[in-house]
């Protein structure tokens, strides 16, 4: 396992920042420790809820730029749908996050051969018409974004230990 450390004193200052910055700069912190580069080798070297965290920044940084579309036409869906990352939000206490990423799992089982598939900026922007089953999921990802920050935020406040070693 690779050890993660975050920096007392910058966890402090994204504390006083807020949730954002707070699960960011774990998000950060575990980056580094694996040179910034998601990779099955660099996973390994992961533990199961740095790679969650992991997976939860993914998944926010696509789903509110682009919707679940863009996170699977972007190569996303495999590591979001067939890892174990909703049963993890769930384990987490997120049930309802975790659900919703269920079923998008569904949906992605459905479609992802034809979103994934290289296309033109055109071809990608039809995609949200050809599918506007995604259009659900991604407004209440995007309504309940917030809350879910706030929830990883003190999951992490309550287990530190499990997402890095803070050095002073």
């Amino acid at each position: 396992m690779k050890e993660v450390t975050i920096n007392d004193a910058v966890l402090r200052k994204a504390a006083g920042e807020g949730m954002d910055a707070f699960v960011a700069a774990f998000v950060a912190a575990i980056k580094e420790a694996i040179g910034g580069e998601l990779t099955g080798e660099t996973l390994a070297e992961l533990n199961s809820d740095q790679i969650t965290l992991l997976a939860w920044d993914v998944l926010h940084e696509e789903v509110m730029d682009g919707g679940f579309i863009q996170l699977i036409h972007n190569g996303y869906g495999p590591f979001i749908f067939k890892n174990p990352f909703a049963k993890a939000l769930k384990l987490w206490g997120m049930r309802e996050l975790s659900k919703l990423v269920y079923n998008a799992h569904t949906l992605y089982a459905k479609y992802h051969e034809e979103i994934e598939k290289d296309c033109t900026d055109e071809e990608f922007m039809a995609l949200f018409e050809q599918y506007p089953e995604f259009d659900d999921m991604d407004d209440e990802f995007v309504e309940r974004e917030e809350e879910w920050t706030n929830d990883i935020a003190h999951f992490i406040d309550e287990n530190i230990e499990r997402f890095a070693n803070v050095k002073n």
